[in-house]
């Protein structure tokens, strides 16, 4: 079956576009709330330090310093250059690798864990499961996979973001649909966390995070 992957290009193009904007913007938040890091850190506990972790979609590459900061042999995996040159540039003693979730250049059961934080978002609903799928063959067995998402229904499309002419849709989706994505790619769904809205703080909308073992 043929997949459409037009979507890679318009994320591709979306981050080289914004890269540093978008890293000096969300510089403040680069370790999340007490409760992101309290989840980080019960996914590193569950995946110990001996294997190896990627962070799928990483973006310039916060979380994986954050991660690495725990005691975790992680690198970064990104579609973007532009993100990809920032990640390495702050984290130099960090591995940062350009390529897509969905075709990850690694064999079977290589990682202990995988993290797609906040990355899924561009993914249209109908590529999850090839997503989830790609991941769960990449973990060994017993590996643990850490996935962050905006809990919503309807898609968040920044206007001209930090003034630039680019446009790329932030996918909003529920827990429950996502864990059932999940168990029928072959994972156990161990945790579900839901932060709620919070006007005063960065969080505008719920944000939801699951842990699960392959």
């Amino acid at each position: 079956m043929t997949h459409d992957t037009g979507f890679l290009d318009t994320t591709r193009t979306f981050y080289d576009t914004i890269a540093e904007d978008y890293a000096d913007f969300f510089r403040p938040v680069a370790a999340g709330t007490a409760l992101d890091r309290a989840l980080m850190g019960a996914f590193a506990e569950l995946v110990g330090p001996e294997g190896e972790v990627a962070d799928l979609g990483c973006g310039p590459g916060r979380v994986t310093a954050h991660l690495a900061s725990l005691g975790l042999r992680v690198f970064g995996l990104d579609l973007s250059a532009a993100m990809l040159a920032i990640a390495r540039r702050e984290n130099p003693a960090l591995r940062f690798e350009q390529g897509s979730m969905l075709d990850l250049d690694l064999p079977d059961g290589a990682l202990a864990g995988a993290v797609s934080w906040y990355s899924s978002i561009h993914t249209p609903w109908e590529r999850l499961p090839d997503l989830f799928g790609e991941v769960r063959r990449v973990l060994a067995p017993g590996g643990h996979f850490l996935l962050a998402f905006q809990v919503g229904d309807e898609p968040f499309r920044p206007d001209r973001p930090f003034g630039h002419p680019v446009a790329l849709d932030f996918e909003r989706r529920r827990p429950e649909p996502m864990a059932e994505l999940l168990e029928a790619a072959g994972f156990t769904v161990l945790s579900r966390t839901v932060r709620v809205q919070e006007e005063d703080t960065s969080t505008k909308v719920p944000q939801a995070c699951l842990i699960a073992r392959r």
